[in-house]
């Protein structure tokens, strides 16, 4: 079997160093016309044309749509079959790359080093999923679904999180709950503090002064979760009902629960927020608010695809709406 042509072979044969063969391949400055007709002139004669880096090479452009998260986790999970049903819809002309670089527990900073890997070589464009930073600097067209709290340059799809939040406050309340918790999401995230400012809303305009102390963190992660929930349900004063910030949390919050002898929803309610595929299936299924995660990955590709066609999305900023989906983690406080 013949050995694979690599790089290396490639500088060997161009007579120049690695990093020039890299540069030609990327389009990037510092290199002379003369250098990259012999690295052209090497790839023929190695054939390392058959490789997708030199394909990108000639054509510019590798087909390839990368989808970048931090983690496969249940929402991201969802988008990505949303971005797979929207590049099947284009037949032949996209392949679709999921990529999950190595961050090492750091939820910042991970989307530019994962672009700079793949950027230009092997996809002709990205979709970042709960992106930390948003200011990227991309070489190719990038949308952000679900984006960072911050400033922003970069096209974005995301849920109406303030809205559902309201939606699920509003249910409890209309149970005839008043003392509501919150278990709250990842801060750096736009969608976490509008889930918070929801919660706050809908509790202000039923003349209910929020208690500091009915908060606390989940991270939007199951550990961080089950801590929080602990520390929430075996407070001196714990509340009817809480709200948690995604549904990982409230299947967190839910377990944690039964585990404490509590009855739910007699004992305690709980509404979530994402409708995963899990939130269906706990015991008792969860309550939860429905974001459209399928769709958001769909709307993602397609202003993706928009840029990769030298156009400009409709809007920067497209807002998707929730609903709330009720189950039987909720019902009214007991006595």
């Amino acid at each position: 079997m013949t050995a694979r042509v690599t790089i290396h072979d490639v500088a060997r044969a161009a007579g120049v160093s690695v990093a020039t063969v890299s540069k030609a391949v990327n389009g990037r400055y510092g290199v002379s016309a003369r250098a990259i007709e012999r690295v052209m002139a090497a790839v023929d004669e190695l054939g390392y044309e058959s490789s997708l880096v030199a394909s990108s090479m000639r054509a510019r452009r590798t087909g390839v749509i990368g989808v970048l998260v931090a983690d496969f986790e249940p929402f991201s999970s969802e988008v990505l079959k949303g971005v797979g049903a929207a590049v099947r819809s284009r037949g032949a002309e996209y392949d679709l790359l999921a990529y999950s670089g190595a961050h090492r527990g750091e939820n910042t900073g991970w989307e530019r080093r994962s672009l700079s890997r793949l950027s230009g070589t092997l996809i002709d464009g990205a979709i970042l999923v709960t992106p930390s930073v948003l200011t990227t600097a991309a070489s190719i067209p990038v949308v952000a679904v679900d984006p960072h709290t911050g400033r922003t340059d970069l096209p974005s799809v995301e849920a109406d999180s303030r809205g559902g939040a309201l939606l699920a406050v509003e249910h409890l309340l209309g149970l005839g709950h008043r003392r509501i918790g919150f278990l709250a999401g990842r801060p750096d995230l736009r969608s976490a503090s509008l889930r918070e400012a929801g919660y706050v809303q809908a509790l202000r305009a039923a003349g209910i002064t929020r208690d500091p102390g009915l908060t606390r963190n989940g991270d939007f992660e199951l550990t961080a979760s089950r801590q929080a929930a602990r520390s929430l349900l075996t407070s001196a004063d714990r509340p009817t009902a809480v709200f948690a910030a995604n549904d990982l949390s409230a299947i967190a919050l839910l377990r944690t629960a039964l585990d404490l002898g509590l009855r739910v929803p007699d004992d305690l309610s709980i509404v979530g927020f994402d409708d995963i595929p899990e939130a269906s299936r706990e015991s008792p299924p969860l309550t939860t608010v429905q974001q459209p995660m399928q769709r958001l990955g769909s709307a993602a590709a397609g202003m993706l695809f928009t840029m990769l066609e030298g156009g400009e999305p409709a809007a920067p900023e497209v807002q998707l709406p929730t609903r709330l989906v009720v189950r039987g983690t909720t019902g009214p406080p007991r006595g």
